[in-house]
């Protein structure tokens, strides 16, 4: 007998055909039985098919798309990854506004055209979900699955889904990179026109439902990642496909806020050797920021913000001075253009305060300072500056997911990190098992540490 290696979902959705030609399948079906516990376990070697010595058995096996596209029957009908069953997933709904995430069994549907199912490994809290969570001023939509911060490995890919396949290791991104509209085919935008974040949105582009259901109720996506969930689908383009290296319980933060900062920095305000940079707000968006001056060789690095003992920390990221407004009688801009002889050559805005917002813009250098705002305000705010400070040659910029391109560009991130050029290890505070994700939203909302990183086999 011959023995043939072969992706185990496409050996999946041919397996009914082989076993009643004779063949011997090990795994007919990945739902509850050992061929999951295999698949968990040597995800990347798919699995092992014994067939008969018969050239119809072994064409028909590399008539089967191993990158996910199904295979062609002795008929040759096409097979579609799509078809495979739904699959359990221990996942954290949240029911209600405010209220602590409930650990449920969700069936999660099988992906359809340019899906994909991730299974997710860590994940992470971002004070984005909370925002949303709280629904604070937000259109509230309930029951949600929260979660866009994570590392995960491919399940399985629907039809049309070309560039992935099960095995591959991935980052969700809350964006995403379609790779056909004009945005993406620009090289001065990531605002893809089809993936472009829309936090109202809680069904897939593809029929405008959910993958998630409990007892056939639907459960809403958030952002089209849902990461709080063993199993999640997301379109294809919001995926970037990483070094399989790069340990996931790290480079799982860099799907969101890390890169927001260090890409506001590096590929915005692109502050020269030896310039001043400030930056407003030292969470872990503004210390991201403050790491991006850092690589790109700032000599002096200004953080602003209003409690005094985060300025220890930011030390770590390259931060050499500090300044709390709340300590100043005069507006925190001219505090900082005594301090730099004019003013700072760039400045990054972490916060969403509009006044923040204006004292980043006004506290740059005529001339040739450049602010860039990355926080995202009140929907009823307004930003007012005289326009002088326009016409002073100052310039003014905003930026969305630090300009990077999720499929892209993010793979060049991680790689940062691999290289030793990046550290995200210093981002990390707390780890928490995956029951204990209430905790995790705790320390967030008492303002204790940075990002807590939540393990899904814990």
């Amino acid at each position: 007998m011959d023995q043939i290696p072969y992706n185990c979902i496409s050996v999946i959705q041919i397996s009914k055909i082989l076993t009643s030609s004779g063949c011997k399948v090990f795994a007919e079906t990945l739902l509850g039985s050992d061929a999951e516990k295999k698949y968990d376990d040597d995800i990347d070697g798919g699995l092992t098919v014994f067939c008969p010595d018969d050239d119809s058995f072994k064409n028909f096996l590399l008539n089967v798309d191993p990158a996910g596209g199904g295979g062609r029957d002795e008929n040759h009908t096409q097979l579609s990854t799509s078809k495979r069953q739904k699959k359990n997933s221990t996942s954290a709904v949240a029911w209600e506004a405010g209220k602590p995430l409930v650990i449920e069994e969700v069936e999660v549907a099988p992906p359809q055209a340019m899906e994909v199912r991730v299974k997710i490994l860590f994940t992470s809290l971002c004070h984005t979900d909370v925002y949303f969570w709280e629904a604070k001023g937000q259109t509230p939509l309930f029951p949600r699955i929260f979660g866009h911060e994570a590392g995960g490995i491919v399940e399985s890919v629907g039809e049309g889904v070309t560039d992935l396949r099960p095995g591959d290791h991935v980052l969700p991104v809350f964006t995403g990179e379609c790779k056909e509209c004009r945005h993406c085919k620009s090289e001065e935008s990531n605002m893809c026109d089809l993936l472009r974040i829309n936090t109202d949105r809680g069904v897939m582009l593809n029929d405008g439902k959910s993958r998630f259901s409990i007892k056939g109720q639907p459960i809403y996506h958030f952002v089209g990642t849902s990461t709080f969930s063993e199993y999640t689908v997301t379109h294809v383009g919001s995926l970037a496909k990483i070094n399989p290296a790069a340990p996931l319980d790290k480079v799982c933060i860099l799907s969101c806020g890390i890169s927001t900062g260090l890409g506001a920095t590096l590929n915005v305000a692109k502050p020269k050797k030896g310039s001043t940079v400030a930056v407003f707000g030292l969470g872990a968006v503004g210390l991201a920021a403050a790491e991006g001056a850092r690589i790109a060789g700032a000599s002096r690095i200004i953080g602003v913000d209003l409690i005094s003992k985060r300025f220890e920390e930011a030390k770590k990221f390259g931060v050499t001075e500090f300044v709390n407004p709340k300590e100043h009688e005069k507006p925190v801009q001219e505090v900082i253009a005594e301090m730099t002889d004019g003013g700072v050559d760039r400045s990054v805005e972490c916060t969403g305060s509009i006044n923040a917002m204006v004292s980043a813009f006004e506290c740059v250098h005529d001339g040739w300072g450049v602010a860039v705002l990355v926080g995202v305000p009140n929907k009823d705010d307004a930003f007012k500056t005289h326009p002088m400070n326009l016409l002073n040659e100052r310039t003014l910029k905003g930026t969305f997911f630090g300009n990077y391109k999720p499929r892209s560009d993010l793979p060049s991130v991680v790689e940062k990190y691999m290289n030793k050029e990046l550290e995200p290890e210093k981002f990390i505070t707390h780890e928490v098992p995956f029951a204990e994700i209430n905790k995790a939203f705790e320390y967030m909302l008492k303002g204790e540490g940075l990002r807590c990183i939540i393990r899904m086999d814990a």
